[in-house]
């Protein structure tokens, strides 16, 4: 795209170019900068989240100058997910390259292999490995008959149904540019999907038209998921309320809770059983038949995400650090995290501390 082809508000002040005729926002007044980003903001051939947001542009721009990037790469693999910046990561291969360092992509049907050497340690290689087995771990897709499976809320298949093997590689790449070199991200350290982004083939993020509020692959609504049949999913807060005794509460509450129920249904269940019959003897004066296992599982989730943020510590994160790594993995936060995966990636925190050492 030239100069010339942009909307005349872009053209009062034409900004020189940098060598080889790419544009350089440096060379720019902060009047240019503004007006030129105005006008590239009008064009349809933006990615959706820079179109018609001219201070997205400009922030895009700002941002790829101090990468040292022109407006076009820029623009193309750029991009601000939940107001972080993350880049492509073929944009990560990139730069992993331009700084020096040696990779090697293995890439097949249901895994990729990504081998970084760095410039300045050559007897150091960085191997990191994603299978679809990872990608039904992270709740990213399913396997049915050995292919994966994913859909979005409108039924359509999503690109790690699709392109299972691009999404592999970006995840295998993006993993292990972060582990051997972070600093070619100058803290751009995640790619769009890593944030809960639709993206495409290419791994460029996507607008998707949605028919309610964005709903992820493990369900956080107060009702427990519906069965694949045409029967209405169960009201356990009715049967509940229903219930003679707190005993047959227990029973509702255990139902609930094999139904992956969330946290804060099962709490709702318990608030039914204390007023109960039964909800109180001798034996336990302060206690509910329900609530009993409640705190049980709330005192074990607590000692897990404590564990889970000490193995932490042991590679340098902070709790807030941990935390973010949490949901990008998982896809939501340590709260709505069941015992199993804490556990999970306390045991993968101690793998690394002891890589590390």
């Amino acid at each position: 795209m030239t100069v010339s082809t942009l909307p005349a508000r872009a053209q009062q002040s034409a900004p020189a170019p940098m060598p080889g005729g790419a544009l350089s926002l440096g060379r720019m007044s902060p009047q240019e900068a503004w007006q030129f980003c105005q006008g590239l903001a009008g064009t349809p051939l933006l990615p959706d989240v820079y179109r018609n947001n001219p201070a997205s542009v400009l922030w895009a721009m700002e941002y790829g100058r101090a990468l040292g990037l022109d407006v076009v790469t820029t623009i193309t693999t750029i991009h601000v997910i939940k107001g972080k910046p993350t880049q492509s990561a073929d944009l990560m291969l990139s730069r992993a390259r331009e700084a020096g360092h040696k990779v090697r992509i293995t890439s097949e049907r249901d895994r990729c292999i990504v081998r970084i050497v760095r410039r300045d340690d050559p007897d150091d290689e960085n191997v990191t490995e994603w299978t679809l087995d990872d990608a039904v771990t992270a709740r990213l897709c399913e396997l049915r008959d050995g292919r994966p499976y994913a859909r979005d809320q409108k039924n359509q298949p999503t690109s790690w149904e699709k392109y299972p093997r691009a999404m592999l590689r970006a995840r295998a790449i993006a993993e292990c540019v972060r582990a051997a070199c972070p600093e070619v991200l100058h803290g751009a350290i995640y790619t769009p999907e890593e944030l809960g982004a639709v993206v495409d083939q290419e791994g460029n993020e996507v607008h998707v038209e949605r028919v309610d509020a964005p709903v992820r692959q493990q369900t956080t609504v107060a009702q427990p998921p519906a069965p694949e049949h045409d029967s209405p999913p169960r009201d356990f807060l009715a049967e509940a309320q229903q219930a003679s005794d707190a005993a047959a509460v227990r029973q509702v509450w255990e139902q609930a809770k094999a139904a992956d129920a969330p946290r804060n249904y099962l709490d709702q269940l318990t608030a039914i059983g204390r007023e109960k019959p039964g909800a109180r003897n001798a034996q336990q004066p302060a206690e509910t038949v329900v609530e009993a296992e409640a705190i049980e599982e709330e005192q074990e989730h607590a000692a897990t995400l404590t564990a889970m943020y000490d193995a932490a510590a042991e590679i340098g994160l902070s709790r807030a650090e941990a935390d973010e790594a949490f949901a990008v993995h998982y896809g939501h936060s340590v709260a709505e995290a069941t015992v199993a995966e804490l556990a999970e990636q306390r045991d993968d925190l101690l793998d690394a501390a002891e890589s590390v050492l």
